[in-house]
């Protein structure tokens, strides 16, 4: 069984390992709250979901250094 998007794919979004598991599970409890998705798409795993958000781009990961313009470590966008 293929996993798209792959680890690789996703990695070209952010900075490292860490950076992405936390975004994904940030944005994904963000859907599991109640938030509306960004793509067109229908998940049945809301982690699954964020990872499309992310791979797709709609959803940015920022990295520490940005920390100064008021957002928290490793904020989505």
């Amino acid at each position: 069984m293929m996993v798209k998007p792959t680890v690789g794919e996703l990695l070209r979004r952010a900075e490292n390992r860490y950076a992405l598991v936390i975004a994904t599970a940030k944005r994904a409890r963000q859907l599991a709250l109640g938030a509306q998705p960004l793509i067109d798409k229908k998940e049945a795993s809301m982690v699954t979901l964020a990872a499309d958000e992310i791979a797709e781009g709609v959803i940015e990961v920022v990295e520490p250094e940005d920390q100064d313009k008021g957002r928290y470590r490793y904020d989505l966008v």
